[in-house]
C-alpha cells in the first residue's frame, strides 16, 4: 500500500502517489537545473508548473482521485525531458532563430481561439483570429472594415467576440493560440521572447543616455518593467469592454432575481395549494369535496396532488436553483445524484398523470340509456297542462346543461343535483298519452354506464290533467358526476291539446329537434297536436307575407317580376310593364302604351 501526498501545483491541490510524487519532484528539479543560468528562470518554471497542473486536471475525474506514475509519465511525454532541449541564450539575439535545435520534434497541435492583447489595437480579436486561421492580422482588420461600412454588422459581431472569446493570459494559452505544442522548449522560448522585446525597448530608450545610466539600465528588474508596460497599455477600448461586461453582469443578476422570485412563489403556491388538497381528509377545506365528485376514475386525491406537485414543482425548483447560481458564483452544486433523482421523479410524475388522465377519460367512453315509460290518462280532445317543479334545497343559478351541484336532501344526505333535462313532444296514434323518462349516463363500460343511468332519481306527478315535472335530477355521490341527463318524451294523441307553463320554456327543445313538434316559443299557448306537427290555437294572426326569390322569378310585397332571355314582365302598384326585343307595353293609370321598333 503506497502513501499518498497532497501537493499544491500552480495553486491547485492534487492527491498524488508517493512514487509518482518522487518522480515528478525529480523531473521539476531537473527542469530547474537546466534553466539555472537562463534569463526569466522563475517565470519559465511557473508557466511549466501551470501547464503540468492543467494536464493533471484534464486527467483527474474528481477531486479525490489520486495521480499515479501513469499520469506523470503521460505528462512528461507531452512536456518533454529537459535534456531533449538544447537552448542557447544567444539564439534569442538572432531574429530567425536558426541556431535553435532539439533532439525530438513534436508535431504542431491544434490551434485554440484566444484574444491576443499583446498585438492588439482594440481588444485583440483580430490578432487572435489571425493566429487561429494562420493568416496575417491585416486581412482580418480589412474584413472588419468591410463589415462595418458594408453590411453594418461588424460592430455587433466584434463586440460579441470581444465578450465571448477569452484573452490569452498565460504563456500556455499564448502558445496554444499559435498552434504550437505546449512543452518546456516553447514555454522557455515564449518567455525569453517577451524578455527580449522588453530588453529591446529599454535599450532603444537608453541610447542617448550616459554610460552610468546605461549601466544602471542593465540592472533593471525586467519582470517589473514588463508588468509596467503591460499595465500601461490598457486602452480606452478596454474600459468600454469593462463597462459592457458590467452592464451584462447587472442584467444577468436581474434575470437571476426574476428566476428566484418566479420559482420560489410558484413552489410556495404549489405547496400551499396542492398539498392542502392532498391532506383534505385531515384539514377540511369547504368545496374541495367537489373534486371527489368529478373523479370518476376513483384515483386518490392525495396521489393526484402529489404527482401534480412533482410535475410542476421540479421544473420551477430548477428555475429557482438557476437563479441562485447566477447570483451566487460559488454556490455549491446539489450533485448529480440529486439532479438525476429529481429528473426521474419528474418523468414518473408526468407518465403517471398521463395514465390518470387516460383512466379518467375512459370513464366517459360509453354513453348508455335506460328508458321507463308510463301511460297518462290523456285522450284525443283532452287538454294537458305541463309545469316544472323546483326544489328549495337546489338552486339553478348555474349553467343548466353539463353542470351539477352537491347539496343535501331533506334527510341531510349529501347527493348530486343536476338540471340537464330536455322535454320533447311527439304525436302518436295511440288512444292514450305516454310519458317516457330516458335516463343516460357515462361509464368506462356498457355495464357501468347502464348502472349509473339506472341510479338516476327523477320524479313527476299527474294531478287533474296537470303534469308536474321535477326541474332537477338526483343521484348518489357514489355514482360520481358522469354527465347524467334526462330526456322527457311526451307522446300525445292526435287532436289533443297541450299547454306548457312559462316555467317549462328553458326545458323545451327546438322545433324538429329529435322530432319535437312543440318548441320553447310555444309556451303559454294552447297547442293542438296534429300528425307530426302542432297548431297554435290562441296565437295572434300575422300578416300574410310572401318572399320568393328564384332564377328569373321574384315575388314579394312589392309585386311580381319575371325575367327571361326573350323579355321582362313586372307587375306592381304602378301597373304592368312588359318588354321584349320588338315590343314594349306599359299599363298604368294613364292608360295603355305600346311601342314597337317598326
Amino acid at each position: 500500500m503506497n502513501k499518498t501526498v497532497n501537493i499544491n501545483l500552480a495553486g491547485i491541490f492534487f492527491h498524488i502517489d508517493e512514487d509518482a510524487y518522487l518522480k515528478l519532484q525529480r523531473y521539476l528539479e531537473a527542469i530547474k537545473r537546466s534553466f539555472t543560468d537562463s534569463q526569466g528562470q522563475s517565470e519559465i518554471i511557473a508557466d511549466i508548473e501551470a501547464r503540468i497542473a492543467e494536464l493533471f486536471t484534464e486527467r483527474v475525474q474528481n477531486h479525490k482521485q489520486v495521480i499515479r506514475i501513469k499520469e506523470v509519465d503521460e505528462v512528461i511525454s507531452i512536456m518533454g525531458q529537459p535534456e531533449d532541449y538544447l537552448v542557447d541564450d544567444e539564439i534569442f539575439e538572432d531574429e530567425t532563430y536558426t541556431s535553435y535545435s532539439k533532439k525530438s520534434t513534436s508535431t504542431q497541435s491544434s490551434r485554440k481561439l484566444f484574444r491576443d492583447t499583446d498585438n492588439s489595437y482594440v481588444g485583440g480579436v483580430s490578432s487572435g483570429l489571425a493566429h487561429y486561421f494562420g493568416i496575417d492580422a491585416l486581412w482580418i482588420r480589412l474584413a472588419w472594415v468591410l463589415l462595418i461600412f458594408g453590411a453594418g454588422t461588424g460592430i455587433l459581431l466584434y463586440i460579441l467576440l470581444w465578450i465571448l472569446v477569452p484573452e490569452a493570459k498565460t504563456t500556455a494559452e499564448k502558445i496554444m493560440m499559435t498552434g504550437e505544442p505546449v512543452n518546456i522548449s516553447n514555454i522557455e522560448k515564449k518567455i525569453k521572447d517577451g524578455f527580449e522585446n522588453v530588453s529591446e525597448t529599454v535599450s532603444n530608450v537608453a541610447k542617448n543616455v550616459t554610460d552610468s545610466v546605461s549601466n544602471a539600465a542593465k540592472n533593471v528588474d525586467f519582470k517589473k518593467q514588463s508588468n509596467t508596460i503591460k499595465s500601461s497599455s490598457k486602452t480606452f477600448f478596454d474600459t468600454i469592454a469593462d463597462v459592457i461586461m458590467f452592464f451584462f453582469k447587472v442584467f444577468a443578476k436581474f434575470v437571476g432575481i426574476i428566476l428566484i422570485i418566479v420559482g420560489a412563489s410558484t413552489l410556495l403556491g404549489l405547496i400551499i395549494g396542492l398539498l392542502s388538497v392532498g391532506v383534505v381528509d385531515i384539514i377540511h377545506i369547504p368545496g374541495l369535496d367537489l373534486l371527489d365528485i368529478v373523479n370518476a376514475g376513483n384515483t386518490p386525491i392525495w396521489l393526484v396532488s402529489l404527482l401534480t406537485f412533482f410535475a410542476l414543482g421540479i421544473p420551477f425548483f430548477f428555475l429557482f436553483y438557476l437563479g441562485l447560481k447566477i447570483l451566487i458564483n460559488n454556490l455549491k452544486s446539489i450533485g448529480n445524484i440529486a439532479k438525476f433523482t429529481l429528473l426521474g421523479l419528474w418523468l414518473i410524475s408526468i407518465i403517471s398523470l398521463i395514465v390518470v388522465g387516460i383512466r379518467q377519460a375512459s370513464e366517459h367512453a360509453f354513453d348508455e340509456k335506460h328508458i321507463v315509460k308510463t301511460e297518462l290518462p290523456i285522450r284525443a280532445s283532452d287538454t294537458l297542462m305541463v309545469k316544472m317543479v323546483s326544489n328549495d334545497n337546489f338552486s339553478q343559478n348555474f349553467y343548466r346543461h353539463n353542470g351539477f351541484k352537491l347539496a343535501h336532501d331533506e334527510n341531510g344526505t349529501k347527493i348530486i343535483y343536476a338540471s340537464d333535462i330536455d322535454i320533447i313532444v311527439k304525436s302518436t296514434t295511440d288512444s292514450l298519452a305516454k310519458i317516457a323518462i330516458e335516463k343516460s349516463a357515462d361509464g368506462r363500460s356498457y355495464e357501468a354506464a347502464i348502472e349509473r343511468a339506472k341510479n338516476i332519481n327523477y320524479n313527476f306527478d299527474f294531478r287533474e290533467n296537470t303534469l308536474l315535472l321535477n326541474s332537477y335530477l338526483t343521484t348518489s355521490t357514489e355514482n360520481k358526476f358522469s354527465n347524467q341527463q334526462i330526456n322527457i318524451i311526451l307522446y300525445l294523441p292526435e287532436n289533443s291539446i297541450v299547454y306548457f307553463n312559462n316555467s317549462a320554456k328553458s326545458y323545451l327543445t327546438y322545433q324538429n329537434y329529435y322530432g319535437n313538434i312543440v318548441s320553447n316559443e310555444n309556451t303559454n299557448h294552447f297547442m293542438k297536436i296534429l300528425f307530426d306537427e302542432s297548431e297554435c290555437l290562441d296565437c295572434p294572426e300575422e300578416d300574410f307575407k310572401v318572399d320568393i326569390k328564384t332564377e328569373g322569378l321574384k315575388i314579394n310585397s312589392k309585386g311580381i317580376e319575371i325575367k327571361s332571355e326573350d323579355g321582362n314582365l313586372k307587375i306592381d302598384n304602378q301597373g304592368i310593364k312588359a318588354e321584349s326585343e320588338d315590343v314594349k307595353v306599359n299599363i298604368d293609370s294613364n292608360g295603355i302604351e305600346i311601342k314597337t321598333d317598326n
